[in-house]
């Protein structure tokens, strides 16, 4: 779906090979060999050249569809980018929820993880604290979202969403206006 072109320690920027082909908040991707697991945190459609603006052209169009028909330039002209934090990694077969030793390198290809694999991830929830620490404004959102997907691809979705809340509320038990917050995203 994309690929790294910035990466660090604790998360990485992709860029996608569709416009408007980025996973949706809160999505788990993985990334290089051995596999980097990661949650979306931001999506953003931006110029490829920061110098120059995007600038409204539809005035006269019905309909985007034919904005973009009559101004093909636009979709080569922008280029669609998501934002992840690392949650976890696989070492040795073994997928382990904290910060692998290396960040992945750029140009990694970045992939969706298959419902069986985020059912499978998910089964363990250290990486909530991860993904609760991220330098965020939004932060609860992705939280709220990795679960609500997460909760979904389980076999009992009822007892998913009660573990992810028993976990929520060891890691938030001095912020109680934050657990409930969160907690009313994650609700089925």
């Amino acid at each position: 779906m994309g690929e790294v072109v910035e990466a660090s320690s604790t998360g990485f920027m992709s860029q996608c090979y569709e416009l408007y082909g980025a996973p949706p908040l809160g999505s788990l991707v993985k990334v290089g060999s051995p596999d980097i697991f990661a949650v979306v945190l931001n999506v953003s459609t931006e110029p490829l050249d920061p110098s120059r603006p995007v600038l409204a052209r539809g005035e006269n169009a019905e309909s985007e569809e034919e904005l973009y028909r009559d101004h093909p330039q636009i979709a080569r002209l922008l280029t669609s980018r998501f934002e992840s934090v690392i949650v976890g990694h696989n070492s040795g077969g073994e997928v382990r929820q904290y910060l692998p030793p290396l960040p992945p390198r750029v140009h990694s290809f970045v992939y969706a993880v298959a419902p069986e694999e985020l059912a499978n991830f998910t089964q363990k929830l250290d990486f909530l604290r991860l993904l609760l620490n991220t330098r965020s404004a939004h932060c609860d959102e992705v939280v709220g979202a990795c679960l609500r997907q997460a909760g979904a691809q389980q076999r009992n979705p009822r007892d998913f969403v009660l573990r992810a809340g028993k976990a929520l509320a060891s890691e938030l038990a001095g912020d109680l206006p934050r657990l409930n917050a969160i907690l009313r995203r994650v609700a089925l």
